[in-house]
């Protein structure tokens, strides 16, 4: 297993023989400049929620890699009119994909997309297989359901959690 941190809460985690890129804002975020999206290949694009710094590059890099989104419903059928290739889940749910299993939890945050549409409630996700387990908690407040991950998932290796400020 590989993890490559992009800034903000992008990170790239090789699994399971696959490449697992998680919110996508790279371009607009200064503090990235150095990075080229162009460069980067994901088999799966998951999104915690919709806003900007969640998923700004997501379009380009699911074109260009042919990845797909994973993320709650509402944000895959938007992905999904422009013709990029998704697997929509919902808060609670858990599917085996042939990197390993994808459990999409609670998150106390607020998600609208781009263009002012509704984004779905956000969400967290809890990646795992043979190797490893890891929880990417997207921008979730603290909340009592962290409480939940052990009781209903494998025992965690490690988190990406965001660090505290306006927003979480």
């Amino acid at each position: 297993m590989k993890l490559t941190y992009y800034g903000h809460a992008c990170v790239l985690v090789e699994f399971g023989g696959k490449k697992l890129l998680f919110d996508p804002f790279i371009t607009p975020n200064e503090k990235a400049a150095s990075v080229d999206v162009a460069s980067i290949k994901a088999d799966y694009i998951l999104l915690s929620h919709g806003h900007q710094d969640h998923v700004a590059d997501a379009e380009q890099i699911a074109r260009q890699s042919g990845a797909t989104i994973i993320a709650a419903y509402e944000i895959v059928s938007w992905y999904g009119e422009k013709g990029i290739n998704g697997h929509p889940m919902n808060i609670g749910g858990k599917w085996r994909f042939d990197f390993g299993t994808v459990k999409m939890v609670n998150a106390i945050h607020s998600s609208m997309l781009p263009d002012g549409t509704y984004g779905a409630n956000p969400a967290g996700f809890v990646v795992w297989n043979e190797e490893a387990c890891f929880y990417f908690a997207g921008d979730t407040a603290l909340t009592m359901d962290m409480k939940l991950k052990p009781l209903t998932c494998p025992e965690l290796d490690f988190a990406v959690l965001p660090v505290g400020d306006n927003f979480t």
